[in-house]
């Protein structure tokens, strides 16, 4: 290395620390700069009248005390009776010169505020109070110990030092450098961020006690970190985020974020201007693709099966298009089975050749009934020693889509009218039934994801219920209205803590909370359309009343069942399954629900339809007939 190459290297290391002290010493030079520019703007002609009139006022006023006093001392002398006529009139003058001095000295202390010193001359005149005391005292001991001591009078030069390197240091100018990949936008926030600039315009905005790092770029946006002086917290610091963005100047819609750095009286800024995500192809799926991409990191984000889930995000978010991929996972494999209950009806047509569709009240009612018959006789098959049964073809893991939510809620309140044979359905099982679901059917493999885009719990129509919510353990939101939405869905900690869903983009970006550790990172998800979903290939679809026969031996409405079996086809509806109940011998209500396997709510239903269009008829002994049969 020549000394060229040597100078160049030590002339980086010296800036690069002198640019480490500048934010350090910013804060004093802005002070001082802002009080010399106070003083000298005082410093006007009328006011150096006004100050040599109260000057000129309180001399007189000092020297009329004093002659007053030298009176009264006189008066006292001539005179030993103090109620004399002299003695009263002297004690009287001196009173009200002594007042006359009080006054004119508050006028003169006001004048001499109004015209103050320089600062320069007021640095001067502090630093001379222990600059002459200490080249005195160096003269006495180095004449006493007859040597030359220095200490006293270098100690002093330190400290004029000292207070001229702050001032040059907090006036410098860092040398920034800019990564040349940053827009426009970006450099323009940079400069902004720059100590320099900050301090110099902070106590406008009413921002002064703290001091930015320089802004570093990251795959996510730009970055710094903000030292907070005495007078400041990171949450009142985050309280004045409309502040920060006007003196950043940035857009209205661009996303900040303020938390709290990495010590007490640190904060930091985060500006996203960019995405780990831009450039990756999230459309369409495949098996074992990602559910999306971590817009921070650029980390791959997966969403496993068997879990728990609950999907939030308000009308145009994107929910749908996000959500597919999950369910398009949850239904490809042999061993997995996918049901969607959707009262609306429109998401459940995308999915109806790989996954049993309930759109109807009564249809809900009847697969969630299902579900919690095949749940007790899976837990039933748990073996010793095991937390959750193994999923097989036969037993296999069933995800249980709920879209939407609120829809559901409401559908179970609804009092279906009095029948003549008893009570109309009780359809409020359907939320009994899901409850049970989300508390006891884990370990039996069957796994619910409730969707909603009004992740409410209270009110005329709540989007979530409160024993559900408790029970899921992956909590995803895209866009949400309102802060409050947002702590529903992650928790009361969720705006301390950075889960801000109300703030995120629309649409396409969700938050994704699986446990404590996880940052609140927004996720560029998956998008998949509904032309995605149909071209995917048939699977099988489960239906608990066509899968168990006689024989044990699981089937799937996909697959034939021949009329050997002695059972009903396996896609017949419920209605077909009565009908031919009735015609091979069953007369009463529990006949048919034995040998068909459907609720005794289903069974009652669809026999009063059967009987209502003539295809059965009861006689007066209560038995069931076939219509041709009951005469």
């Amino acid at each position: 290395m020549d000394w060229k190459q040597a100078w160049s290297t030590t002339t980086g290391t010296t800036n690069t620390a002198l640019d480490a002290l500048a934010p350090v010493c910013a804060p004093f030079a802005a002070w001082w700069d802002r009080e010399a520019e106070r003083r000298v703007q005082l410093r006007t002609p009328e006011h150096l009248k006004a100050l040599m009139a109260a000057q000129r006022e309180h001399n007189s006023a000092r020297s009329t005390a004093a002659m007053a006093r030298n009176q009264r001392s006189a008066a006292r002398k001539a005179s030993n009776n103090p109620l004399s006529a002299t003695r009263r009139a002297a004690r009287t003058a001196d009173k009200a010169a002594r007042q006359h001095r009080s006054q004119a000295q508050s006028v003169l202390k006001a004048a001499r505020k109004n015209y103050p010193a320089t600062l320069t001359a007021r640095a001067v005149h502090a630093h001379a109070t222990h600059a002459v005391p200490g080249g005195f005292a160096t003269w006495l001991l180095s004449e006493a110990a007859g040597s030359l001591t220095l200490w006293p009078a270098s100690v002093s030069a330190g400290l004029i030092g000292l207070n001229a390197a702050s001032l040059w240091l907090g006036r410098r100018q860092p040398s920034v450098r800019l990564d040349d990949g940053m827009t426009a936008e970006e450099r323009r926030l940079a400069s902004r961020l720059d100590p320099s600039f900050w301090v110099q315009n902070a106590d406008a905005r009413g921002l002064s006690g703290t001091v930015p790092t320089p802004a570093k770029l990251t795959p996510a946006g730009l970055i710094s970190h903000v030292r907070l002086d005495g007078r400041w917290t990171p949450k009142t610091f985050r309280a004045k985020a409309d502040e920060i963005r006007a003196l950043l100047g940035a857009r209205t819609d661009l996303r900040m974020e303020i938390t709290s750095g990495s010590h007490g009286d640190r904060a930091t800024i985060t500006l996203r201007t960019r995405s780990a995500a831009d450039g990756i192809d999230l459309s369409g799926w495949e098996p074992g693709a990602p559910w999306g991409i971590d817009t921070v990191t650029g980390e791959q984000v997966f969403v496993p099966l068997g879990r728990r889930m609950l999907i939030a995000g308000t009308s145009g978010s994107g929910k749908s298009w996000s959500t597919r991929a999950l369910l398009a996972e949850a239904s490809e494999t042999a061993d997995h089975r996918l049901i969607v209950i959707d009262p609306k009806r429109v998401e459940a047509l995308n999915w109806e050749h790989r996954a049993r569709t309930a759109v109807r009240r009564d249809d809900v009612l009847d697969v969630t009934d299902e579900l919690v018959e095949e749940m007790h006789e899976r837990l039933e098959e748990i073996p010793r020693g095991s937390d959750v049964i193994a999923i097989s073809t036969d037993r296999p893991r069933i995800t249980v889509f709920v879209d939407e939510g609120a829809e559901v809620i409401s559908m179970a309140r609804f009092k279906a009218p009095r029948t003549e044979d008893g009570p109309g359905t009780d359809y409020a099982r359907i939320m009994d039934n899901l409850r049970t679901i989300a508390r006891m059917a884990r370990a039996a493999e069957i796994i619910l994801i409730w969707a909603t885009q009004k992740p409410t719990m209270d009110g005329k129509s709540p989007g979530l219920d409160p024993q559900i919510s408790a029970q899921i353990t992956y909590r995803a939101s895209l866009a949400l209205s309102t802060s409050s939405e947002s702590r529903v869905v992650f928790g009361e900690d969720a705006t301390e803590d950075g889960w801000h869903a109300h703030k995120l983009p629309m649409p396409g970006v969700a938050m994704l909370r699986s446990g404590p550790k996880v940052k609140p990172h927004p996720v560029k998800t998956r998008a998949f359309s509904p032309a995605d979903v149909i071209a995917l290939p048939e699977r099988p679809v489960w239906h608990r009343a066509a899968s168990r026969p006689t024989g044990g031996t699981l089937r799937l409405v996909k697959e034939p069942v021949t009329p050997a079996e002695g059972t009903a086809s396996a896609s017949a509806t419920n209605r077909d399954r009565v009908l031919q109940a009735v015609h091979e011998g069953a007369r009463t209500l529990r006949d048919i629900t034995d040998r068909t396997g459907i609720n005794k709510g289903t069974v009652s239903r669809e026999l009063k339809a059967l009987t209502a269009t003539g295809a059965l008829r009861k006689t007066d002994d209560g038995m069931l007939h076939a219509g041709r049969d009951a005469a």
